[in-house]
């Protein structure tokens, strides 16, 4: 079995492909044949170290992968061997991986392994902040930042589905164009050279009619966090999904109370760890959606198992269309 595996988390060149046994699902464990696995900006801080939690050594990179399960760990039930399914797992670099039944869900024919790769985070963490956080109703204007990357596609595609009116904001032509062809009403620029946040302020509020954004759902945090937060609307809501844009910001204590506005976190894994029934619906959801035909996950760049470490560079840099892919067979 080929995997990818570092013993120090100092570099991505101390990563290798290496050959060694297959591993053997335990008490409710499934093992899954990956298909494709995905890469995001998470996954290539946590390979060098960077993240906030850091993963014992020796370390393979990857957490969410779609595939087919190859054995069943004592006690699973509701799966069976053969199965098209996306899983959570530690270790997704892999041509086999081991992951809990929990978090093993089968796919519909409709979806791809690459679709399924980049999925279930980006897309209950989308549905849990807008519906359960967000409260967005059919009507309502929603803004995503960073609406290019894996979780603000996720954003605009499941915004629209619920009947939001969406402004996607990124910071090239390429990635607001993305965003148009898969949901978007609108798109905007973030700024950086066109008059600072407050001329952006205006430039999105003008997009809304003046009135500003009913939900703004905000995966970077970054230079337009208190811009964004200052162009909502009476009773909106700004949602904290992520800081992608690096130091975290602050906002004035004051804004809230002018605006009657709610500042609100979205965090998935305790979502998941507290309300996993909620999520199960949720997933069940997203994946009629699928089915039905009414969201279809776009797939970005996909690298072969052999280019695993132009995979995670190239989630460092930020410059993805959506979820970026590790073909690992298939």
């Amino acid at each position: 079995m080929k995997r990818v595996e570092a013993a120090s988390l100092d570099s991505i060149a101390d990563y290798r492909l290496l050959e060694g046994a297959a591993p053997t699902p335990g008490p409710g464990e499934v093992l899954v044949r990956v298909m494709a696995c995905g890469v995001g900006y998470v996954d290539a801080l946590v390979a060098l170290g960077r993240y906030q939690v850091k993963p014992p050594l020796p370390h393979t990179p990857g957490s969410e992968v779609g595939g087919v399960i190859e054995a069943l760990g004592e006690g699973v039930a509701g799966l069976s061997i053969g199965q098209r399914v996306m899983a959570q797992t530690r270790g997704g670099f892999a041509e086999l991986a081991i992951a809990p039944a929990s978090v093993v869900t089968p796919i519909p024919d409709a979806m791809s392994f690459d679709q399924a790769a980049g999925f279930r985070v980006n897309y209950l963490t989308a549905l849990h902040g807008l519906s359960d956080r967000g409260l967005l109703k059919a009507g309502e204007r929603l803004v995503v930042l960073g609406a290019a990357g894996g979780v603000g596609m996720a954003a605009v595609q499941v915004g629209a589905v619920m009947g939001a009116e969406v402004i996607a904001v990124a910071s090239t032509p390429e990635k607001r164009a993305f965003a148009e062809r898969h949901g978007a009403a609108h798109s905007l620029d973030t700024g950086a050279d066109a008059g600072g946040p407050k001329a952006w302020r205006e430039r999105l509020k003008a997009l809304c009619g003046g009135a500003g954004p009913d939900v703004i759902f905000d995966p970077v945090c970054g230079p337009l966090f208190e811009a964004a937060f200052r162009a909502l609307a009476w009773n909106g809501r700004h949602l904290v999904v992520g800081f992608a844009g690096g130091p975290i910001p602050a906002l004035p204590a004051n804004l809230p109370l002018m605006k009657g506005a709610g500042l609100l976190g979205v965090d998935v894994r305790q979502f998941l760890l507290f309300e996993r029934e909620r999520a199960g619906q949720h997933l069940e959801t997203l994946l009629e959606w699928i089915t039905d035909g009414r969201l279809t996950p776009p797939v970005g760049r996909v690298f072969a198992l052999d280019d695993y470490a132009a995979a995670l560079e190239f989630a460092l840099t930020g410059q993805g269309l959506g979820k970026t892919v590790l073909r690992v067979a298939g």
